[in-house]
């Protein structure tokens, strides 16, 4: 039986999963900040001087995204243990669009690469002048901007499975499903606005990012009604023949 085979391991999952969504998120947090401190809207010049002075503190803001998005890859993988019993076609959708959007998360990171290699003085960068230099440093830090919300897709679609699988679960509160949805929606539309609507400085996930703060508080501190995923399990166990039921 689904239920004797993972006894317990349903409050495991879901704790793992709380550890690591929370676990990432001081790593993104210190990425983005350190981002934001060297970047100055409209002044290349003092943009690069930012970038020369605190060029140890980009490349820890590299280095953190970096493992953000490492932790997020085991985070999909806990989080396909905890929902496939609610609907396993969901689950794979929900983890083959989260981990669409590391690749772009980690090549978008180049960008910045390139913006500490202009700072760097090297030899063969004399044949540019500082114009010209303060300039690409930060058409590649605009560039890195333009990643980070071509990377919104993914991470607003992989939430719409999500919040549905939590909606649907039985096993977890359903207004912690709708807040993903909207987290997810949230995304998307700030993507739409930033290529379509560039001027509009309104950023809609600072309003809309609850759910993602909630969800694995909750899952962390109050964890998953065992009994009811234990019922999900033993449900989908036909349907699903050879589907792990768990993942720690």
């Amino acid at each position: 039986m689904a239920g004797e085979a993972t006894l317990g391991s349903p409050a495991r999952t879901a704790r793992a999963a709380g550890l690591l969504y929370v676990g990432m998120m001081p790593f993104a947090i210190v990425a983005l900040a350190i981002r934001a401190s060297v970047l100055v809207p409209g002044d290349a010049a003092a943009t690069a001087a930012n970038v020369a002075a605190s060029s140890g503190w980009l490349r820890v803001a590299i280095v953190s995204w970096l493992i953000s998005q490492t932790i997020f890859i085991f985070l999909l993988l806990s989080l396909y243990g905890l929902l496939a019993p609610v609907n396993g076609a969901q689950a794979r959708l929900m983890v083959v669009l989260g981990l669409a959007g590391v690749p772009i998360a980690f090549l978008n990171e180049v960008n910045q690469c390139a913006a500490l290699l202009l700072a760097g003085g090297a030899g063969y960068l004399h044949a540019f002048d500082p114009a010209q230099l303060h300039a690409a440093l930060m058409l590649f830090l605009r560039l890195h901007d333009h990643g980070i919300y071509v990377a919104h897709v993914f991470w607003g679609l992989w939430l719409l499975p999500f919040g549905y699988l939590v909606y649907r679960s039985g096993f977890l509160p359903r207004f912690l499903g709708v807040l993903l949805l909207i987290a997810g929606a949230g995304y998307l539309a700030d993507f739409l606005r930033y290529v379509l609507a560039p001027d509009v400085a309104v950023t809609l996930t600072q309003f809309t990012f609850i759910g993602e703060l909630l969800l694995p508080l909750w899952l962390v501190v109050r964890g998953v009604d065992t009994r009811r995923w234990e019922e999900r399990a033993n449900r989908a166990a036909p349907a699903e023949p050879g589907m792990p039921s768990s993942m720690v």
